[in-house]
């Protein structure tokens, strides 16, 4: 048994301090970013953030959605073959990755996929990717995709960031437990403070020429900029994303004024009950649930959630004058807080 005594942060546990600034308008600052993948030489040029591959989230609507904003989709890997096929088609298609697990029909499904579209992104998307198995079919898929920019994960410690990108990751995805329909740690006990793990993964990533992408903890815009502050290259984002017209789920309604009015969206963790009965028959007897199930306040075209959360990051890169997103991590200084605001309102 080993205790380490450093202390590991979250995103609620720090604010990012201001600094002087010559930037006088958010519209000053460039949000987007351009990439060269080191296993593909591949560059993309886009606003770095990602809905996560969460069959509520990671939908077709919400591809089309995020494409003016150039920002990206992870997409379920629960659509049909013959879906994922006509979808990838489209013009939008050159800013979604394919989600795949690691089983046999997984592989199976994407090379089924491969032969009728170019598949150019892929995320391979494991609940622990700490396991050997993991690790070779990262291998296997690299070799089988060699032109694919691949994100694989999750993981949350520097060795094992440098493992999967000498694998032929090129984005190691980093966050275990800390979705908000994430019972990861209620269940095992297992876990990572998101700040530390983004700033060690990210400290390893870079030193191999790869990228990290944060996928969980981000409950407000604030947190984002955190995440890039703290090396992020990409933010995936689940729970902020749900509830709105690009998703899928069950939808509330309400009576008023004579009326069926949308009020609630459903919205849960692809471990959770839910997601096992309705694609696995139930929860296996030797594993237990590792989601939840909740309905969210139904929010309407994801638009303005967007324009939000690029908004309050613009405003972020003034306090701290970064010109461009690229700039965020070296201007950016943490402060270890015991409050992150004034709650009074609150009560």
């Amino acid at each position: 048994m080993h205790i380490e005594t450093d202390p590991k942060l979250d995103f609620k546990d720090v604010l990012i301090r201001p600094k002087r600034s010559t930037l006088n308008s958010r519209s000053a600052v460039d949000v987007t970013r351009t990439f060269r993948f080191v296993h593909t030489g591949h560059e993309w040029t886009g606003f770095p953030l990602i809905a996560a591959n969460m069959d509520t989230v990671g939908t077709f609507s919400m591809a089309k959605a995020f494409a003016p904003f150039g920002a990206m989709v992870a997409l379920h890997k629960h659509y049909p073959a013959e879906r994922l096929v006509e979808f990838l088609k489209s013009d939008v298609a050159h800013n979604v990755f394919y989600s795949i697990g690691i089983t046999t029909e997984d592989l199976d499904k994407l090379a089924f996929v491969r032969k009728q579209v170019p598949v150019t992104k892929i995320c391979m998307d494991v609940a622990n990717g700490y396991s050997e198995q993991f690790l070779q079919t990262v291998k296997r898929v690299r070799d089988e995709n060699p032109d694919a920019v691949i994100m694989a994960g999750a993981i949350v410690t520097g060795e094992m960031a440098e493992a999967l990108i000498l694998a032929g990751a090129d984005i190691v995805k980093v966050g275990i437990g800390s979705g908000s329909v994430c019972t990861t740690r209620d269940l095992t006990g297992v876990g990572y403070p998101q700040l530390s793990a983004v700033i060690e993964c990210a400290d390893a990533a870079h030193g191999l020429r790869g990228q990290v992408c944060s996928d969980g903890g981000c409950t407000v815009p604030g947190d984002i900029a955190k995440a890039f502050g703290a090396g992020a290259d990409f933010v995936m984002l689940g729970g902020m994303l749900a509830g709105h017209d690009e998703c899928e789920g069950r939808v509330r309604h309400e009576q008023r004024d004579g009326e069926s009015v949308a009020v609630g969206m459903e919205f849960y963790g692809m471990s959770s009950d839910t997601a096992m009965n309705k694609y696995h028959g139930g929860v296996a007897d030797y594993r237990a649930a590792e989601g939840k199930t909740v309905e969210v306040t139904y929010r309407g075209p994801v638009k303005a959630t967007l324009q939000e959360i690029t908004g309050g990051l613009r405003s972020s890169m003034t306090y701290i004058g970064a010109t461009r997103l690229k700039e965020v991590p070296k201007r950016t200084t943490f402060v270890m807080v015991g409050a992150q605001r004034n709650t009074v309102f609150d009560r």
